[in-house]
This record gives structure tokens, C-alpha cells and sequence, in this order.
């Protein structure tokens, strides 16, 4: 390493560690995702591996479209190159007039960091502008706010904010702004929200959900937004289990059930009113997936339910679960099984279609997060799914995380990452469209200012 190097790298230390954070907006030559492991391994592997650019499910959302230009704009992890583990906030756009991205920009450089629990997600507002939050972890490292200075453009950004949140989840509630869910580490993880009128000027945080730790996922249905979420027995991840609701219609003033009754927040009681299933009784584990809404605007959940924390034979089965509200009471329909806990995957409402994008299915590293990826659908409110198409086939590495960007266009309508499961290797991007029958991967090395992707067979 030339001292040259060694003093750029020293200085991007000092800045890391003062807690100084600065924008750093120039491009990369080309679409590398992040490879991670978490270091938790059992006879079967570890508990997740593999290529993470669009972790975690409670990153949320990772890609918009916007029809004003006729772009989908996504965020996702990357790295310096196909041998480092070297954590870039990364965002592009697919151009769907061109059929071209271009070189992806670095919002910001997670110097010293290669996990993917420090990923993004993105909001655009009633203006245009583009707005990345991206995730702290614990108390050590902060979550930084960042918003285009054009709109629709990706080219420069500024820093807005800087605090305490994690898993970012942002909703821009038209003319009101952002309606913000989080989560700090500070009795387990615990859910919070908060609210603010333009991106700058945020009101003070608030508790909403504190029972030793909650992983949730949220969306939003005209003026309602709807957290649902798991609880974690002592404060601990490996237990997760359980599934609870609670939706705002006015900006966060007051939460309430699936059927009405005022929540009084913080939530804390196990067994409140906002349990919708006691998965815990039943010796049950919960992974939240994606949350979507049926034509009346009642929420469908999908959430992979399994037996036990860690990989291999000992959880199966893992059943891939629909979770719908309707007439008045919850209503489950098995999709089909998986083979690890992390296999995630999206869940789409088109009229009277209903369509999950995933990796049900096995892939090469055959026990490791992820697999081959499959759409199923239902025409049946989700009572009855068939598999209609394999999208990916005999690949080398699993493929994992697939994305639902909002308003999500026909032909960018998932977005996920590969990545070998057992061992480091190279992760690259890939989007499909509706049918799944044409797969394309973002160009992994770019030389010019704009590529197509390259189609996939």
C-alpha cells in the first residue's frame, strides 16, 4: 500500500470514528453487491450467508417507481470489488424508456463496515426529491439521512440528519411528510416513529412497541399505515415468534387494532389486543417477509413460520403463510415450504391476482439462505397458490432477498442479489419482470456512463 493509501485511509478513519459524516457522491464502474456472513454456524451452515445487497426485509422500501420520469430508483449494498467486503450505500435508477442504468452513485462509504445491517432504504417526495436513509446499527454506528439536491436525480446528495435508528422505513404521507419507522437498540430492539413535515425538522421520537425486542414490517394504504411485527422472549433474536398489528390513520396521534380499539403506546403487553396470533404457544418461530393489502385495504401478511432458529432439517417444515384479515377475523393459508428461515421473498396485489416473488425453491448451496427464485399465485384471495413459473434456474450461487419497489413497473418488478451461501464469493444484482420470464443482471463492470443490463437466459 503506497502512503498516499495509507493517509486517504487514515483520514476516512478519523472520520468514522469522530462521527463526522460527509456525503461521497462519486460513481462506481459497475453493480458489485455485498457478500456477508454473520459467523453463526451450526451442522448445517451458518444461520445467514451470502450475497445481501437487498437485506434486510425490514429495510423498507428499497426501490420506487416513478412514473413521472419513467425510472425505478433503488438503493442496495455494494462493495469495492468482487474480493473485498467493503460496505458502499449504493443508488441507482433503471431507465425504462432507454432500457440503460447508469453508473451507480455512493451516497456513502461504510468505512470499516461489511455488514449489510447497515443497508438502505429510499423515499421520494411530493417534489421529486430523492431521500435515503440509511442504517445505523446498536448504539455504535448512526443512521444518516441524506436528500437529493435535484429532483429525480441521483447525482449529489446531502446530508441531512444524523441519529440513533435502525432498520430505516420511511413513508412520505403526501402532504403531511414523513411518517418514520425505526428501531433503537434500547431495551432489545424496540420500535419507534417519528414524524417531520420536510426531511429537516423532526419531532421528538416515540415508543411504539417495547416487549424485549421487535422485527417489523410496514406499508402503507391511503392515509393508514399499518407496523406489523414479532416479539422476541427476553430479548432474544433466535426466539422470535408471535405476529402483532397496529395501524395510525392520522400521522401517528393514535394507534389502533385491526378492529378498532386505541392502543395506548408504548405497547408492552405480550398478550394485548394487538396480538393477532400467539405463535409462541404453538412452539413457533416468525419471520416477517411483506406486508400488501387486498382491494378493501385489509392487510395480507406473508411470513415464513419454522420451527427452530437455526438451518438444516431440524425447522422444517418451513412454511411459507399468508395471513389475511377479512370478515372480521385472520385468516391463514399455507403457500408451500422452503428451506431456510431467511428465504424472502415479496407479495404482490394485482385485482384479483395475488403474486409472491421468492426463493422457494432450492438452490445450489442447497441448506444456505436463499435458493432459486419462483413466482406463485393465487386468484382465490390466497386460500389456493400454484407455482407458475421457475424464474431462476441452475445457477451457481443462491439467489436471495427478492424486492417489491413501490409502484413497482412491469418490467422492474423484483429486485434481489446472488451470492455463494457456504463460501465468500462475488454478488451480483438482478431484476426481473412480472411474468418472470425475462431476468436481467445489472452489469457488474462498467466502463461508459450508461450500460443494459445484460439478459439473462
Amino acid at each position: 500500500m503506497t502512503m498516499k493509501k495509507i493517509l486517504i485511509l487514515c483520514v476516512l478513519i478519523s472520520i468514522s470514528c469522530f462521527g463526522t459524516s460527509i456525503a461521497q457522491n462519486s460513481k462506481a464502474d459497475g453493480y458489485k453487491g455485498i457478500w456477508f456472513t454473520l459467523g453463526q454456524f451450526s451442522e448445517y451452515g451458518d444461520k445467514y450467508s451470502g450475497g445481501l445487497g437487498t437485506y434486510t426485509a425490514n429495510h423498507i422500501p428499497m426501490a420506487i417507481y416513478a412514473p413521472e420520469v419513467k425510472k425505478t430508483f433503488f438503493t442496495y449494498g455494494g462493495t469495492t470489488s468482487k474480493d473485498e467486503k467493503h460496505l458502499l450505500i449504493m443508488v441507482s435508477y433503471y431507465d425504462h424508456q432507454k432500457g440503460v442504468v447508469p453508473k451507480p452513485v455512493i451516497v456513502y462509504d461504510k468505512v470499516g463496515v461489511n455488514d449489510p445491517h447497515d443497508n438502505a432504504s429510499i423515499s421520494i417526495d411530493d417534489k421529486g426529491f430523492l431521500w435515503v436513509f440509511v442504517s445505523g446499527r446498536n448504539t455504535s454506528r448512526p443512521g444518516l439521512i441524506f436528500k437529493s439536491k435535484s429532483p429525480y436525480s441521483i447525482e449529489s446528495f446531502e446530508q441531512i440528519r444524523e441519529g440513533e435508528m435502525t432498520y430505516p422505513q420511511p413513508w412520505w404521507m403526501d402532504s403531511k411528510g414523513f411518517l418514520y419507522l425505526f428501531t433503537k437498540y434500547t431495551k432489545g430492539r424496540e420500535l419507534y416513529w417519528s414524524t417531520s413535515q420536510d426531511g429537516k425538522t423532526w419531532a421528538t421520537d416515540q415508543k411504539l412497541a417495547g416487549m424485549g425486542g421487535h422485527y417489523q414490517i410496514t406499508n402503507v394504504w391511503k392515509n393508514k399505515l399499518v407496523s406489523v411485527f414479532n416479539y422476541h422472549p427476553g430479548g432474544d433474536v433466535n426466539k422470535r415468534t408471535n405476529v402483532y398489528l397496529a395501524q395510525t390513520e392520522d400521522y401517528g396521534k393514535t394507534w389502533k387494532t385491526i378492529d378498532g380499539q386505541l392502543l395506548k403506546t408504548p405497547l408492552s403487553d405480550v398478550h394485548g389486543p394487538a396480538l393477532v396470533r400467539d405463535y409462541e404457544a404453538e412452539k413457533k418461530l416468525v419471520y416477517l417477509n411483506d406486508l400488501n393489502f387486498d382491494s378493501k385495504g385489509n392487510p395480507i401478511i406473508l411470513a415464513v413460520i419454522s420451527n427452530d432458529f437455526a438451518p438444516g432439517p431440524k425447522g422444517d417444515p418451513r412454511e411459507w403463510t399468508i395471513i389475511h384479515w377479512k370478515n372480521g377475523q385472520w385468516n391463514y393459508h399455507k403457500v408451500c415450504n422452503s428451506t431456510h428461515n431467511y428465504d424472502m421473498g415479496s407479495l404482490y396485489v394485482e385485482g384479483n391476482i395475488w403474486r409472491i416473488v421468492g426463493p422457494t425453491e432450492a438452490g445450489p448451496q442447497k441448506l444456505g439462505t436463499g435458493g432459486q427464485m419462483a413466482i406463485w399465485e393465487s386468484t382465490d384471495e390466497g386460500k389456493s397458490w400454484t407455482k407458475t413459473r421457475n424464474v431462476t434456474q441452475n445457477s451457481d450461487r443462491n439467489h436471495s432477498y427478492a424486492r417489491r419497489p413501490l409502484h413497482a413497473n412491469e418490467d422492474f418488478y423484483a429486485f434481489w442479489a446472488d451470492g455463494n451461501a457456504d463460501q465468500f464469493s462475488e454478488s451480483k444484482i438482478y431484476f426481473c419482470n412480472r411474468k418472470g420470464d425475462q431476468i436481467w443482471a445489472l452489469p457488474y463492470d462498467m466502463t461508459s456512463d450508461f450500460a443494459k443490463p445484460e439478459r439473462v437466459k
